[in-house]
Protein backbone atom coordinates (compact mmCIF):
# COMPACT_ATOMS: atom_id res chain seq x y z
CA UNK A 1 0.00 0.00 0.00
CA UNK A 2 1.23 3.53 -1.24
CA UNK A 3 1.75 5.92 2.06
CA UNK A 4 -1.15 7.73 2.90
CA UNK A 5 -2.01 11.44 4.67
CA UNK A 6 -3.84 11.26 7.40
CA UNK A 7 -6.51 12.67 5.93
CA UNK A 8 -6.64 9.50 3.28
CA UNK A 9 -5.95 7.12 5.91
CA UNK A 10 -9.14 8.22 7.86
CA UNK A 11 -11.53 8.76 4.64
CA UNK A 12 -10.78 5.36 3.55
CA UNK A 13 -11.30 4.20 6.76
CA UNK A 14 -14.98 5.52 6.98
CA UNK A 15 -15.24 4.13 3.29
CA UNK A 16 -14.52 0.19 4.15
CA UNK A 17 -11.99 0.51 1.98
CA UNK A 18 -9.30 -0.19 4.20
CA UNK A 19 -8.63 -2.30 7.63
CA UNK A 20 -6.42 -1.51 10.34
CA UNK A 21 -6.64 -4.15 13.08
CA UNK A 22 -4.95 -4.02 16.33
CA UNK A 23 -2.13 -6.55 17.51
CA UNK A 24 -3.62 -9.49 19.48
CA UNK A 25 -7.40 -9.36 18.32
CA UNK A 26 -9.32 -11.87 16.77
CA UNK A 27 -11.55 -12.35 13.81
CA UNK A 28 -14.75 -14.27 14.07
CA UNK A 29 -13.59 -17.29 11.70
CA UNK A 30 -10.56 -18.19 14.28
CA UNK A 31 -7.72 -16.17 12.78
CA UNK A 32 -5.17 -14.89 15.03
CA UNK A 33 -4.27 -11.07 13.87
CA UNK A 34 -1.31 -10.95 16.40
CA UNK A 35 2.36 -10.01 15.40
CA UNK A 36 2.05 -8.76 12.25
CA UNK A 37 1.31 -4.93 11.45
CA UNK A 38 -1.01 -2.01 11.00
CA UNK A 39 -2.26 -3.84 7.43
CA UNK A 40 -4.51 -6.76 7.55
CA UNK A 41 -4.24 -8.79 4.43
CA UNK A 42 -7.37 -11.10 4.19
CA UNK A 43 -6.98 -14.53 2.77
CA UNK A 44 -10.43 -15.86 1.50
CA UNK A 45 -10.70 -19.52 2.13
CA UNK A 46 -13.26 -21.34 0.16
CA UNK A 47 -14.29 -25.13 1.57
CA UNK A 48 -17.29 -27.73 2.22
CA UNK A 49 -17.79 -26.32 5.94
CA UNK A 50 -21.22 -28.04 6.69
CA UNK A 51 -22.09 -31.37 4.86
CA UNK A 52 -20.77 -34.62 3.78
CA UNK A 53 -17.46 -33.32 2.72
CA UNK A 54 -17.37 -30.92 5.90
CA UNK A 55 -14.40 -33.41 7.68
CA UNK A 56 -12.27 -32.46 4.95
CA UNK A 57 -13.11 -29.12 4.24
CA UNK A 58 -12.88 -27.84 8.24
CA UNK A 59 -9.37 -29.03 8.22
CA UNK A 60 -8.50 -26.84 5.19
CA UNK A 61 -10.05 -23.82 7.19
CA UNK A 62 -8.18 -24.54 10.56
CA UNK A 63 -4.81 -25.27 8.65
CA UNK A 64 -5.12 -22.03 6.66
CA UNK A 65 -5.91 -20.45 10.02
CA UNK A 66 -2.91 -22.37 11.03
CA UNK A 67 -0.48 -20.76 8.58
CA UNK A 68 -1.55 -16.92 8.67
CA UNK A 69 -1.16 -17.37 12.76
CA UNK A 70 2.60 -18.82 12.21
CA UNK A 71 2.83 -15.88 9.64
CA UNK A 72 2.06 -12.94 12.38
CA UNK A 73 3.80 -14.83 14.82
CA UNK A 74 6.99 -15.02 13.21
CA UNK A 75 6.50 -11.35 11.49
CA UNK A 76 6.85 -12.90 8.04
CA UNK A 77 6.11 -9.92 5.76
CA UNK A 78 6.97 -6.63 8.45
CA UNK A 79 3.54 -4.21 8.68
CA UNK A 80 1.56 -7.05 7.69
CA UNK A 81 -1.22 -9.30 9.38
CA UNK A 82 -2.51 -11.67 7.75
CA UNK A 83 -6.09 -13.72 8.64
CA UNK A 84 -8.55 -15.54 6.65
CA UNK A 85 -11.92 -14.68 5.59
CA UNK A 86 -14.16 -18.82 5.55
CA UNK A 87 -16.91 -18.96 2.98
CA UNK A 88 -18.63 -22.59 2.75
CA UNK A 89 -19.09 -23.58 -0.17
CA UNK A 90 -20.99 -27.25 0.56
CA UNK A 91 -19.40 -29.00 -2.30
CA UNK A 92 -22.01 -26.85 -4.90
CA UNK A 93 -20.37 -25.31 -7.62
CA UNK A 94 -22.81 -22.34 -7.62
CA UNK A 95 -21.94 -21.25 -3.71
CA UNK A 96 -18.32 -21.56 -5.13
CA UNK A 97 -18.96 -18.88 -7.50
CA UNK A 98 -20.75 -16.67 -4.99
CA UNK A 99 -18.06 -17.10 -2.68
CA UNK A 100 -15.35 -16.36 -5.32
CA UNK A 101 -17.41 -13.31 -6.20
CA UNK A 102 -17.63 -12.23 -2.10
CA UNK A 103 -13.97 -12.45 -2.29
CA UNK A 104 -13.05 -10.23 -5.07
CA UNK A 105 -15.34 -7.82 -3.52
CA UNK A 106 -13.50 -7.51 -0.68
CA UNK A 107 -10.62 -5.41 -1.52
CA UNK A 108 -8.52 -6.60 1.39
CA UNK A 109 -8.74 -9.92 0.03
CA UNK A 110 -5.15 -10.38 -2.00
CA UNK A 111 -5.26 -14.00 -2.20
CA UNK A 112 -7.76 -17.24 -1.88
CA UNK A 113 -7.14 -21.22 -0.71
CA UNK A 114 -9.31 -23.65 -2.14
CA UNK A 115 -11.98 -25.00 -3.22
CA UNK A 116 -12.10 -28.71 -1.84
CA UNK A 117 -13.79 -29.70 -5.20
CA UNK A 118 -12.62 -29.61 -9.07
CA UNK A 119 -16.18 -29.10 -10.19
CA UNK A 120 -16.65 -26.07 -7.48
CA UNK A 121 -13.23 -24.42 -8.99
CA UNK A 122 -14.18 -24.95 -12.53
CA UNK A 123 -17.15 -22.20 -11.44
CA UNK A 124 -14.64 -20.48 -9.32
CA UNK A 125 -11.60 -19.71 -11.74
CA UNK A 126 -13.16 -17.07 -14.18
CA UNK A 127 -14.26 -14.99 -11.33
CA UNK A 128 -10.43 -15.16 -9.99
CA UNK A 129 -8.73 -14.56 -13.20
CA UNK A 130 -11.23 -11.62 -14.36
CA UNK A 131 -10.26 -9.99 -10.91
CA UNK A 132 -6.02 -11.13 -10.92
CA UNK A 133 -7.23 -12.50 -7.71
CA UNK A 134 -4.53 -15.66 -6.91
CA UNK A 135 -6.40 -18.99 -6.49
CA UNK A 136 -4.13 -22.06 -4.56
CA UNK A 137 -5.97 -25.35 -3.76
CA UNK A 138 -5.18 -27.75 -1.37
CA UNK A 139 -6.96 -30.10 -3.12
CA UNK A 140 -8.48 -29.95 -6.74
CA UNK A 141 -6.92 -32.60 -8.53
CA UNK A 142 -8.88 -32.56 -12.18
CA UNK A 143 -6.80 -32.50 -15.01
CA UNK A 144 -8.31 -29.81 -16.83
CA UNK A 145 -7.97 -26.87 -14.42
CA UNK A 146 -5.02 -26.30 -15.52
CA UNK A 147 -4.01 -27.66 -18.85
CA UNK A 148 -7.35 -27.58 -20.58
CA UNK A 149 -9.95 -29.97 -21.87
CA UNK A 150 -7.79 -31.27 -24.57
CA UNK A 151 -4.70 -32.10 -22.38
CA UNK A 152 -5.27 -36.01 -22.99
CA UNK A 153 -4.53 -35.56 -26.89
CA UNK A 154 -1.31 -33.68 -25.64
CA UNK A 155 -2.74 -30.12 -26.49
CA UNK A 156 -1.55 -28.62 -22.90
CA UNK A 157 -2.97 -25.07 -23.06
CA UNK A 158 -3.35 -23.01 -19.19
CA UNK A 159 -6.82 -21.80 -19.13
CA UNK A 160 -6.28 -19.32 -16.48
CA UNK A 161 -3.22 -17.16 -15.31
CA UNK A 162 -4.33 -17.22 -11.44
CA UNK A 163 -5.04 -21.00 -10.36
CA UNK A 164 -2.47 -22.72 -8.75
CA UNK A 165 -2.81 -25.64 -6.68
CA UNK A 166 -0.40 -27.61 -4.30
CA UNK A 167 -1.92 -31.27 -4.74
CA UNK A 168 -1.35 -33.34 -7.74
CA UNK A 169 -3.64 -34.19 -10.75
CA UNK A 170 -5.98 -37.38 -11.62
CA UNK A 171 -3.02 -37.86 -14.77
CA UNK A 172 -0.65 -38.81 -12.22
CA UNK A 173 -3.12 -40.15 -9.67
CA UNK A 174 -5.70 -42.65 -11.48
CA UNK A 175 -2.65 -44.36 -13.63
CA UNK A 176 -0.54 -44.49 -10.17
CA UNK A 177 -3.69 -46.28 -8.93
CA UNK A 178 -4.23 -49.14 -11.68
CA UNK A 179 -0.32 -49.66 -11.65
CA UNK A 180 -0.57 -50.62 -8.05
CA UNK A 181 -3.93 -52.35 -8.49
CA UNK A 182 -2.28 -54.48 -11.33
CA UNK A 183 1.05 -54.88 -10.70
CA UNK A 184 0.94 -54.94 -6.77
CA UNK A 185 -2.48 -55.76 -5.27
CA UNK A 186 -2.12 -58.62 -8.75
CA UNK A 187 -6.43 -57.70 -9.62
CA UNK A 188 -7.18 -58.25 -12.99
CA UNK A 189 -10.61 -57.45 -13.63
CA UNK A 190 -12.25 -54.59 -12.36
CA UNK A 191 -15.78 -53.06 -12.11
CA UNK A 192 -15.62 -49.19 -12.50
CA UNK A 193 -18.10 -46.91 -11.33
CA UNK A 194 -17.93 -42.69 -10.42
CA UNK A 195 -20.78 -40.15 -9.30
CA UNK A 196 -20.46 -38.59 -13.01
CA UNK A 197 -18.70 -35.46 -11.14
CA UNK A 198 -15.66 -33.64 -12.52
CA UNK A 199 -13.15 -35.26 -9.85
CA UNK A 200 -14.98 -38.68 -9.92
CA UNK A 201 -15.27 -39.47 -13.67
CA UNK A 202 -11.84 -37.74 -14.54
CA UNK A 203 -10.23 -40.50 -12.32
CA UNK A 204 -12.16 -43.47 -13.13
CA UNK A 205 -10.85 -42.50 -16.50
CA UNK A 206 -7.31 -42.19 -16.27
CA UNK A 207 -7.19 -45.02 -14.12
CA UNK A 208 -9.35 -47.09 -16.58
CA UNK A 209 -7.18 -45.73 -20.04
CA UNK A 210 -3.82 -46.73 -18.06
CA UNK A 211 -6.04 -50.62 -16.48
CA UNK A 212 -6.17 -51.26 -19.91
CA UNK A 213 -2.86 -50.64 -20.90
CA UNK A 214 -1.42 -52.63 -18.57
CA UNK A 215 -3.60 -56.05 -19.43
CA UNK A 216 -6.31 -55.95 -17.02
CA UNK A 217 -10.00 -56.10 -18.08
CA UNK A 218 -12.57 -53.54 -17.53
CA UNK A 219 -15.66 -56.02 -17.00
CA UNK A 220 -18.45 -54.11 -16.19
CA UNK A 221 -19.09 -49.87 -15.81
CA UNK A 222 -21.96 -48.07 -13.81
CA UNK A 223 -22.50 -44.20 -12.91
CA UNK A 224 -24.28 -43.80 -9.44
CA UNK A 225 -26.33 -40.68 -8.81
CA UNK A 226 -24.21 -39.24 -5.24
CA UNK A 227 -27.46 -38.12 -3.52
CA UNK A 228 -28.86 -41.33 -3.18
CA UNK A 229 -27.01 -44.25 -0.99
CA UNK A 230 -29.24 -47.36 -1.94
CA UNK A 231 -26.31 -48.65 -3.95
CA UNK A 232 -28.31 -52.50 -4.73
CA UNK A 233 -28.70 -52.83 -7.63
CA UNK A 234 -25.04 -51.65 -8.45
CA UNK A 235 -23.81 -54.23 -6.10
CA UNK A 236 -25.77 -57.10 -7.76
CA UNK A 237 -24.15 -56.13 -10.99
CA UNK A 238 -20.85 -56.03 -9.45
CA UNK A 239 -21.38 -59.77 -7.52
CA UNK A 240 -22.72 -60.76 -11.22
CA UNK A 241 -19.63 -59.08 -13.11
CA UNK A 242 -17.00 -62.00 -12.07
CA UNK A 243 -14.61 -58.93 -10.92
CA UNK A 244 -11.95 -59.28 -8.63
CA UNK A 245 -11.96 -55.49 -7.93
CA UNK A 246 -13.92 -52.18 -7.71
CA UNK A 247 -12.27 -48.82 -8.67
CA UNK A 248 -14.71 -45.83 -7.62
CA UNK A 249 -14.71 -42.27 -8.74
CA UNK A 250 -16.05 -40.28 -6.23
CA UNK A 251 -15.96 -39.48 -2.77
CA UNK A 252 -16.47 -41.27 0.45
CA UNK A 253 -20.02 -40.10 1.57
CA UNK A 254 -21.05 -42.55 -1.29
CA UNK A 255 -17.87 -44.79 -1.68
CA UNK A 256 -18.30 -46.11 2.08
CA UNK A 257 -22.15 -47.23 1.98
CA UNK A 258 -20.91 -48.27 -1.54
CA UNK A 259 -18.41 -50.67 -0.77
CA UNK A 260 -20.35 -51.85 2.23
CA UNK A 261 -23.54 -52.83 0.17
CA UNK A 262 -21.06 -54.69 -2.41
CA UNK A 263 -19.37 -56.91 0.01
CA UNK A 264 -23.44 -57.62 1.40
CA UNK A 265 -24.10 -58.60 -2.13
CA UNK A 266 -21.45 -61.22 -1.48
CA UNK A 267 -19.09 -60.08 -3.66
CA UNK A 268 -16.13 -59.71 -0.84
CA UNK A 269 -13.59 -57.40 -3.02
CA UNK A 270 -11.72 -55.01 -2.53
CA UNK A 271 -13.09 -51.31 -3.71
CA UNK A 272 -10.41 -48.82 -4.93
CA UNK A 273 -10.75 -45.01 -4.88
CA UNK A 274 -8.71 -41.62 -4.92
CA UNK A 275 -8.04 -39.07 -2.34
CA UNK A 276 -12.02 -38.22 -2.32
CA UNK A 277 -12.18 -41.38 -0.28
CA UNK A 278 -9.27 -40.86 1.77
CA UNK A 279 -10.95 -40.16 4.84
CA UNK A 280 -11.28 -42.08 8.15
CA UNK A 281 -15.25 -40.75 7.64
CA UNK A 282 -15.16 -43.56 4.50
CA UNK A 283 -14.37 -46.35 7.25
CA UNK A 284 -17.07 -45.72 9.47
CA UNK A 285 -19.52 -45.61 6.80
CA UNK A 286 -18.50 -48.80 4.74
CA UNK A 287 -18.08 -51.01 8.45
CA UNK A 288 -15.73 -53.94 9.17
CA UNK A 289 -15.88 -54.98 5.80
CA UNK A 290 -13.52 -52.38 4.85
CA UNK A 291 -10.23 -53.62 5.60
CA UNK A 292 -8.58 -54.02 2.35
CA UNK A 293 -10.43 -51.55 0.80
CA UNK A 294 -7.44 -49.01 -0.61
CA UNK A 295 -7.95 -45.50 -1.32
CA UNK A 296 -4.40 -43.43 -3.44
CA UNK A 297 -3.75 -39.69 -1.84
CA UNK A 298 -1.40 -36.77 -3.18
CA UNK A 299 2.06 -36.62 -1.32
CA UNK A 300 3.30 -38.76 1.39
CA UNK A 301 2.17 -39.66 4.75
CA UNK A 302 2.38 -35.85 6.62
CA UNK A 303 2.60 -37.43 9.68
CA UNK A 304 5.78 -39.51 8.76
CA UNK A 305 7.44 -36.20 7.07
CA UNK A 306 10.02 -35.31 8.98
CA UNK A 307 8.65 -31.48 7.28
CA UNK A 308 5.12 -31.82 9.04
CA UNK A 309 7.01 -32.46 12.53
CA UNK A 310 5.96 -28.82 13.21
CA UNK A 311 3.20 -28.63 11.14
CA UNK A 312 1.30 -31.18 13.39
CA UNK A 313 2.43 -29.82 17.24
CA UNK A 314 1.60 -26.30 16.05
CA UNK A 315 -1.95 -27.99 14.83
CA UNK A 316 -2.15 -29.33 18.08
CA UNK A 317 -1.07 -26.71 20.38
CA UNK A 318 -3.87 -24.35 18.07
CA UNK A 319 -6.48 -26.50 19.85
CA UNK A 320 -8.53 -26.93 16.95
CA UNK A 321 -11.74 -29.33 17.30
CA UNK A 322 -11.47 -31.15 14.08
CA UNK A 323 -8.33 -32.99 12.66
CA UNK A 324 -6.54 -31.50 9.45
CA UNK A 325 -7.71 -34.45 7.67
CA UNK A 326 -6.54 -35.04 4.24
CA UNK A 327 -5.29 -32.04 2.67
CA UNK A 328 -4.70 -29.96 6.12
CA UNK A 329 -0.80 -29.94 4.94
CA UNK A 330 -1.68 -28.91 1.30
CA UNK A 331 -3.74 -26.27 2.86
CA UNK A 332 -1.39 -24.98 4.84
CA UNK A 333 1.35 -24.76 2.12
CA UNK A 334 -0.88 -22.88 -0.16
CA UNK A 335 -1.96 -20.30 2.79
CA UNK A 336 2.02 -19.97 2.68
CA UNK A 337 2.65 -19.91 -0.55
CA UNK A 338 0.43 -17.00 -0.61
CA UNK A 339 1.90 -15.23 2.28
CA UNK A 340 5.01 -15.75 0.21
CA UNK A 341 3.99 -13.95 -2.66
CA UNK A 342 3.04 -10.91 -0.77
CA UNK A 343 6.21 -11.05 1.24
CA UNK A 344 8.15 -10.28 -2.56
CA UNK A 345 5.53 -8.07 -3.53
CA UNK A 346 6.05 -5.70 -0.58
CA UNK A 347 9.74 -5.83 -0.56
CA UNK A 348 9.94 -5.57 -4.32
CA UNK A 349 7.63 -2.45 -3.34
CA UNK A 350 9.70 -0.73 -0.85
CA UNK A 351 7.92 -2.36 2.09
CA UNK A 352 4.31 -1.34 1.06
CA UNK A 353 1.59 -3.09 -0.53
CA UNK A 354 1.12 -1.53 -4.43
CA UNK A 355 -2.36 -0.04 -5.82
CA UNK A 356 -2.10 -3.53 -8.11
CA UNK A 357 -1.37 -6.30 -5.23
CA UNK A 358 -3.72 -8.47 -6.44
CA UNK A 359 -2.46 -8.55 -10.09
CA UNK A 360 1.61 -8.50 -8.71
CA UNK A 361 1.02 -10.99 -6.24
CA UNK A 362 -0.48 -13.76 -8.82
CA UNK A 363 2.21 -12.67 -10.88
CA UNK A 364 4.55 -13.61 -8.17
CA UNK A 365 3.08 -17.07 -7.19
CA UNK A 366 4.56 -18.12 -10.18
CA UNK A 367 8.37 -18.09 -8.99
CA UNK A 368 7.68 -18.73 -5.24
CA UNK A 369 9.49 -21.72 -4.06
CA UNK A 370 9.53 -23.20 -0.26
CA UNK A 371 10.01 -25.87 1.66
CA UNK A 372 6.87 -26.70 2.63
CA UNK A 373 4.97 -29.14 5.32
CA UNK A 374 4.32 -31.34 2.22
CA UNK A 375 7.92 -31.39 0.79
CA UNK A 376 9.24 -29.26 -1.61
CA UNK A 377 7.03 -26.76 -2.82
CA UNK A 378 7.34 -25.05 -6.36
CA UNK A 379 4.51 -24.64 -9.96
CA UNK A 380 5.34 -25.15 -13.38
CA UNK A 381 4.04 -23.53 -16.40
CA UNK A 382 0.15 -24.85 -16.04
CA UNK A 383 0.36 -23.74 -11.85
CA UNK A 384 1.17 -27.32 -11.13
CA UNK A 385 2.65 -28.37 -7.91
CA UNK A 386 5.97 -29.91 -9.43
CA UNK A 387 5.88 -32.70 -6.14
CA UNK A 388 4.32 -35.62 -7.90
CA UNK A 389 4.41 -37.84 -5.17
CA UNK A 390 1.93 -40.02 -3.92
CA UNK A 391 0.60 -43.00 -1.64
CA UNK A 392 -1.30 -45.98 -1.53
CA UNK A 393 -3.52 -46.51 1.77
CA UNK A 394 -5.11 -49.79 2.83
CA UNK A 395 -7.77 -50.00 5.33
CA UNK A 396 -6.23 -51.94 8.38
CA UNK A 397 -8.98 -52.27 11.51
CA UNK A 398 -10.18 -48.64 12.01
CA UNK A 399 -7.74 -46.78 10.47
CA UNK A 400 -5.79 -45.82 7.28
CA UNK A 401 -2.05 -47.31 7.11
CA UNK A 402 -0.01 -46.42 3.98
CA UNK A 403 1.21 -49.49 2.19
CA UNK A 404 3.33 -47.55 -0.89
CA UNK A 405 4.41 -44.43 -1.64
CA UNK A 406 5.93 -43.56 -4.86
CA UNK A 407 5.67 -41.34 -8.16
CA UNK A 408 3.86 -42.53 -11.53
CA UNK A 409 6.31 -43.61 -13.92
CA UNK A 410 4.60 -43.47 -17.58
Amino acid sequence: MRQRSLIAITAALAAGALTLTACGSRDENGGSDSGGGGTTVVIGVDAPLTGDLSALGLGIKNSADLATKQANKQKVVEGITFKIEALDDQAQPSSGQQNATKFVANKDVLGAVGPLNSSVAESMQKVFDDAKLVQVSPANTGPTLTQGQDWQKGDKVRPYKSYFRTATTDAIQGPFAAQYVFNDAKKKKVFVIDDKKTYGAGLAGTFTDEFKKLGGQVVGTEHIDPETKDFSAVATKVKNSGADVVYYGGEYPQAGPLSKQIKAAGAKIPLVGGDGIYDPEFISLAGAGSAGDLATSVGAPVEELPSAKEFVANYKAAGYKEPFAAYGGYSYDSTWAIIQAVKKVVEDNKGELPDDARAKITEAMQNVTFDGVTGKVAFDEFGDTTNKQLTVYSVEGTEWKPVKSGTYEG
